[in-house]
């Protein structure tokens, strides 16, 4: 635990973190005054979904903002922690020294990894309260209209919310698991964040794609906004349970890739 608090330490102290969380937060604001700027018209060109009903209850932002920052600012987020997990150390000179404290390979690859399982519920808490807090400063509260048109207590609606964040901080963790074995193939941390980004993209690109509809499924990124489903009534569980099924399978394979490769990796910085 004490090695764990340090490296906690170690991801917030960093600079360029405190700043990309502030962004994370400051996204939901400006999305959310942008909608305010424009109630007037607020079903125009925008995208159907959460956007429509944040006008209706201000709560809709943080849902709004979940699917919002799931394509870019989420996966960078996590892609800057990550690809600094060990290619950051080796970089810096400081993993060989830590190796030899002695903490050994195993135990600092478990603690790296569940830094990045914290920045990823971090980040993604961090951007539902900003949303919540802002549109309901920005347009009010009460019961949700749910996406059935039906209303639900308020309640129900934030502990749904707060489900839908446990599940895209759990999707991040998998993305997490994949950056922190691409950081084990090199020494510097830039690359292995750029590498993390182009894979993210690309699973996105091929998600769009319907000719190859028959590898949807297996992509992480396919059901990251399953989450939508949970605002139903009566919320619908399947996507949401198939994307944690994928992600398990994502953390397994790229977390023993990871040792594999960190495991017989010959430590030169």
């Amino acid at each position: 635990m004490r090695f764990f608090r340090s490296e906690l330490r170690l991801i917030m102290g960093r600079r360029r973190n405190q700043a990309g969380l502030v962004v994370l937060a400051a996204m939901p604001v400006i999305l959310g005054v942008a909608v305010r700027l424009t109630e007037s018209n607020p079903r125009g060109d925008g995208p159907p979904g959460f956007i429509d009903d944040i006008v209706g209850n201000g709560v809709f932002l943080a849902f709004a903002a979940l699917t919002f920052e799931l394509t870019l600012f989420f996966p960078l987020a996590i892609a800057m922690v990550s690809g600094d997990a060990i290619a950051g150390e080796a970089h810096s000179g400081t993993l060989r020294y830590l190796l030899t404290v002695p903490a050994g390979r195993t135990r600092v690859l478990i603690v790296k990894y569940l830094g990045i399982v914290a920045g990823s519920f971090i980040a993604t808490l961090t951007v539902a309260v900003a949303g919540a807090v802002a549109g309901i400063l920005l347009f009010g509260t009460g019961p949700l209209t749910t996406l059935s048109g039906d209303q639900i207590p308020l309640g129900a609606g934030l502990w749904r919310l707060l489900i839908s964040a446990a599940y895209v901080a759990f999707g991040l963790c998998a993305l997490g698991a994949l950056g922190l074995f691409i950081s084990t193939l090199t020494e510097q941390p830039i690359a292995a964040t750029v590498a993390l980004m182009i894979v993210t993209a690309t699973m996105w690109v091929l998600d769009a794609i319907p000719q190859i509809s028959w590898l949807h499924p297996w992509l992480l990124v396919d059901r990251w906004d399953g989450f939508a489903d949970l605002m139903r009534n009566p919320a619908d569980f399947g996507t949401v349970r198939d994307g944690v099924l994928v992600t398990i399978g994502y953390i397994v394979v790229c977390l023993l890739l990871a040792w594999a490769r960190f495991d017989g990796k010959d430590i030169t910085s």
